[in-house]
């Protein structure tokens, strides 16, 4: 199993890249925000890989971050879900958005991925809502980098993930020391991510604990 690439972009297609892995050249696909985030032609770049197994196909796919390749390993485990939808979900959403959308069962949020129609994108929520804790809790890791010039820049914040990944991933272990489950802690900390961008472990810890007092 080829698990990690480290080397030089050869090429830049619509939806893959070639790296030069010490004269061996590797097709890796990757979704539409991680081709958009890697370097230029010519300069160094690490991915971690997934490789993908058929009769009579093989297929590389790369990611940035351990947690983007591990929500493709379980979307691929989805009925319904190939690779094609499965970048799809991960370009449209990114890994921390999809954290979020299935913490907070937004099955809407994963249907706005081309090619993903309403009844897969229920389904995702339904076989996946239970991974959203420690999936979140793992987007607290940082990106894949070598040292020197194999190192990957950052993904560019969109909307669905613009809440620090790190701080939501420390609320939701400060919440689970308090004795919350993992499911009300992992959507109580993404419904405090989505109201306050970019907002501080203990905002995110308050904020959330507002929303697992109880009612009335």
């Amino acid at each position: 199993m080829i698990g990690k690439l480290a080397g030089r972009i050869d090429y830049r297609g619509a939806d893959h890249v070639l790296i030069d892995v010490r004269g061996v050249g590797y097709v890796v696909h990757v979704s539409e925000r991680t081709l958009a985030a890697l370097p230029g032609v010519g300069e160094a770049v690490a991915l971690y890989t997934d490789l993908l197994v058929r009769e009579d196909l093989l297929q590389l796919f790369g990611f940035t971050t351990l947690v983007e390749k591990e929500w493709h390993r379980l979307l691929m485990g989805v009925q319904g879900i190939g690779a094609k939808a499965s970048m799809a979900i991960l370009g449209t959403l990114g890994p921390d958005g999809v954290s979020r959308a299935i913490a907070l069962e937004d099955w809407a949020s994963v249907k706005a991925a081309p090619g993903v129609g309403p009844k897969i994108a229920q389904r995702v929520v339904l076989e996946l809502k239970g991974k959203a804790p420690a999936m979140m809790a793992m987007s607290g890791a940082a990106p894949l980098s070598e040292g020197g010039d194999d190192v990957i820049e950052p993904l560019a914040a969109a909307p669905v993930q613009s809440s620090n990944a790190s701080a939501q991933a420390e609320a939701l272990s400060a919440l689970g020391n308090l004795g919350y489950g993992p499911g009300e802690a992992a959507s109580a900390v993404a419904e405090a991510a989505g109201a306050n961008d970019g907002a501080e472990t203990s905002v995110l810890i308050r904020e959330a604990l507002k929303r697992l007092a109880p009612k009335g």
